[in-house]
C-alpha cells in the first residue's frame, strides 16, 4: 500500500494550493480518507476527513470556510484545496487512509492505517 502525497510549497499568506494524495495497493473506494498536518513544535491534528463516497466531509474549525476535500475515486486520489492560506498553516500535511464498512466520514485517528510520507507547506506574512 503507498499514499503518495504531493502539492506542497512555499507560499504567502492568502494564496492557494492544492495537495494531492495518490492511492495505489488498496481498494481505495472502501477506504475514508483524511489530512493531518503537524506543525513544528505541535501535535499532530486532524485538519479534514471524507468519507469513502465522498458523499459528506468534516473540517477542523481552523479549515472550515477556507479547505475543501475532495475525492475522485476512479483516479484512486484525494485532494485538499487550502485557500486564503495563513502562516499559522505552516505544517506537514499528510494524508491517511482508514478501511471503514460504513460512510462514517471522520475515524478514530487509530483507524487509520495507511499514511503517506507528508508534504511541507510553508506560508510566509
Amino acid at each position: 500500500v503507498q499514499l503518495q502525497a504531493s502539492g506542497g510549497g512555499l507560499v504567502q499568506a492568502g494564496d492557494s494550493l492544492r495537495l494531492s494524495c495518490a492511492v495505489s495497493g488498496l481498494t481505495f473506494g472502501s477506504y475514508a480518507m483524511a489530512w493531518f498536518r503537524r506543525a513544528p513544535g505541535k501535535e499532530r491534528e486532524l485538519v479534514a476527513g471524507i468519507n469513502r463516497s465522498g458523499g459528506t466531509t468534516y473540517y477542523a474549525d481552523s479549515a472550515k470556510g477556507r479547505f475543501t476535500i475532495s475525492r475522485f475515486n476512479a483516479k484512486n486520489t484525494a485532494y485538499l484545496q487550502m485557500n486564503s492560506l495563513k502562516p499559522e498553516d505552516t505544517a506537514v500535511y499528510y494524508c491517511a487512509a482508514g478501511f471503514t464498512s460504513s460512510l462514517r466520514t471522520r475515524l478514530q485517528e487509530i483507524e487509520y492505517k495507511y499514511w503517506g510520507q507528508g508534504t511541507q507547506v510553508t506560508v510566509s506574512s
